[in-house]
């Protein structure tokens, strides 16, 4: 069977649904981690490394779906990604403590991965040049469009007094639906020749450009994850809804990703990235300085930053090293959620640290917790400012490199 004769409609809605399975998880169990810390006793260090589980356990089934993808196919992996998300959202509502939410963490985080894994490769292979850039960029509108979902829900249930069990049950709604829109159907092929030899995969991933983006995407992953996920925790006595702020970040992003074909076509993926890194930078600067109403505008600007961030980081690499494949795009994708885990209890630490040195000066209360969030904020500018330069470099280095026949022939196909 052709790619041209299979239901690429069915997958590609099979693969949004799979990818609002993993926004949900990661949106809700922002809005119920300060109920996780309650009902069990922990510390934020230790909600940290229950952070950690879930971008621990994405990285290690991304890449080893990566060096499958090819001989176990994506439909298997989906496969494991159902068993994977069921069994971790069952431990967690019924954990006993805190080794059971480590442990149903790490499962939820194997089931995102898989999805990456085999999603990214596959819609790659369904279309090419333009459409291909605006349908990565719309499957992953989904992520933010599904943490826009999943916040106002999560948000309506804590208010309505309802419990984080319950939340957790809601993440079963979308797993189901993309296990039954999967189920029976046809894969695609790939399309870049090489594309199966891992020997070819390796070699396109030693090049220059894959391994400046394979660093830089550490650094984009933990821009844009690390206000996002403690976003309930850092900015919960800003004067601001710190669970509104996160929807309105994702909804804004959603939208953004939906339009991004015109921005990419007339920016350049790498002019889309120098300017996210610079909106970013601006926006959690404004997160750490401002409170109140102006907190929303800084959600704007956040937005805005990191909305391209980890599409646009796929498709360079789909784009200008075709054949690090399945492979490449799922290591890329790995090193950002490895990174991302790494700076789970980091984040946790500075925050523990914050509270500690705010506490000896004499403060308590709301203005404890906004103090130890700002200030934990501050330190998380240097992500993105790092990124500012890089993408300088990167959008220099790329403007004046001489293109080979079959670049050319990639940016004529790609409208760029």
């Amino acid at each position: 069977m052709t790619n041209e004769n299979i239901n690429k409609s069915a997958l590609f809605n099979g693969s949004c649904f799979a990818l609002i399975t993993t926004a949900f998880s990661f949106s809700i169990r922002a809005g119920i981690l300060p109920q996780l810390g309650e009902s069990f006793g922990l510390s934020a260090e230790q909600l940290g490394f229950i952070n950690s589980m879930w971008f621990l356990g994405f990285p290690i089934s991304m890449i080893v779906g990566g060096l499958v993808y090819h001989s176990f196919g994506p439909k298997n992996i989906m496969m494991v990604a159902f068993v994977a998300h069921t069994l971790g959202i069952i431990l967690t509502i019924y954990a006993g403590g805190y080794t059971t939410l480590l442990i149903s963490t790490l499962f939820i985080g194997f089931g995102n991965g898989c999805t990456e894994a085999a999603c990214n490769p596959m819609i790659a292979d369904m279309y090419s040049g333009l459409k291909m850039n605006k349908m990565l960029n719309r499957f992953h509108m989904w992520f933010p469009g599904g943490i826009f979902l999943g916040a106002l829900i999560s948000k309506f249930m804590t208010d309505a007094g309802m419990s984080w069990q319950a939340q957790m049950w809601l993440i079963m709604v979308p797993t189901i639906i993309y296990a039954v829109l999967f189920f029976g159907k046809a894969f695609p092929k790939p399309q870049v020749e090489g594309a199966t030899s891992l020997a070819q995969n390796f070699k396109a991933m030693l090049t220059p450009v894959y391994i400046f983006l394979f660093c830089c995407m550490a650094l984009t992953a933990i821009s844009e994850f690390g206000p996002n996920q403690w976003v309930n925790i850092i900015l919960s006595r800003s004067g601001a809804d710190a669970m509104i702020i996160l929807a309105l970040t994702s909804g804004l992003m959603a939208v953004g990703r939906f339009f991004a074909g015109p921005v990419v076509g007339t920016l350049g993926q790498t002019g889309v990235l120098l300017m996210s890194a610079i909106l970013a930078t601006i926006g959690i600067y404004l997160f750490s300085t401002v409170t109140g109403t102006m907190a929303y505008v800084a959600a704007v600007i956040f937005a805005l930053g990191v909305c391209y961030f980890w599409p646009v980081m796929i498709g360079s690499v789909a784009q200008r090293a075709p054949r690090s494949s399945a492979l490449g795009l799922s290591i890329l994708g790995g090193v950002g959620m490895f990174s991302t885990s790494i700076f789970q209890p980091i984040i946790g630490g500075w925050i523990d640290s914050s509270r500690a040195a705010s506490t000896a000066q004499g403060l308590s209360g709301d203005a404890l917790e906004l103090a130890a969030g700002q200030d934990t904020l501050q330190k998380m500018i240097t992500f993105p400012a790092i990124l500012v330069v890089l993408f300088i470099i990167f959008f220099l280095w790329q403007k004046n490199m001489k293109k080979s026949p079959s670049e050319l022939e990639m940016t004529m196909s790609t409208g760029h």
